[in-house]
């Protein structure tokens, strides 16, 4: 399968905008109206249940356009098949795991893969394609927050995969209630 993975800029918006609109949640419509927005969003999360698919897509083109929200679009034959929410740790509003540091980290938020190319290795070439660009932009770590449990929906591995950041050198940071912080040194 030959991926093709292109960071998101304001040029690509359509593709981000098209991908939610249609693909992203297909099998998933109860979550369609995120545009993954959710940890941007600086307000409580029973605010953000009350916002509107159209809300949340306007406010991420906006984001998108001021260069807030960052990520990566996953293209198989020039149609977007993946997503992945990575962005500077102090770009996002609410974070899983909050801790001082004076490292530069870059948090790994979620994977989104099209229902018809799940288990197909993309997350994995997205995650790769994340270390290798934020390494270059000079961030010291990478920070991921998959969720714990066995045998989680495809829905609720959004986070990804212990297995998958364990086998490309994340190490468990530290274990909270629901879920592992992962790091990876860059």
């Amino acid at each position: 399968m030959d991926i093709v993975i292109k960071p998101l800029s304001p040029d690509l918006i359509d593709d981000f905008l098209y991908y939610f609109d249609n693909i992203a949640f297909s099998d998933n419509p109860d979550w369609g109206t995120c545009y993954c927005h959710f940890y941007h969003f600086a307000g409580t999360n029973e605010q953000f249940f009350k916002r509107t698919a159209e809300e949340n897509r306007n406010t991420s083109k906006e984001l998108i356009l001021a260069g807030k929200m960052n990520g990566l679009i996953a293209y198989l034959d020039n149609k977007p098949v993946g997503w992945c929410n990575i962005n500077s740790k102090v770009n996002f509003a609410k974070i899983p795991y909050e801790e001082r540091s004076t490292d530069k980290i870059a948090s790994l938020i979620c994977f989104i893969i099209a229902p018809s190319y799940r288990k197909q290795g993309i997350a994995r070439q997205l995650l790769r394609y994340a270390c290798s660009n934020f390494k270059d932009k000079g961030f010291d770590l990478i920070e991921a927050y998959p969720r714990t449990g066995e045998n989680l929906s495809d829905a609720h591995s959004y986070r990804g995969p212990i297995s998958l950041y364990k086998s490309e050198g994340f190490t468990v940071y530290k274990k909270l209630k629901d879920y592992y912080v992962m790091r990876k040194k860059l």
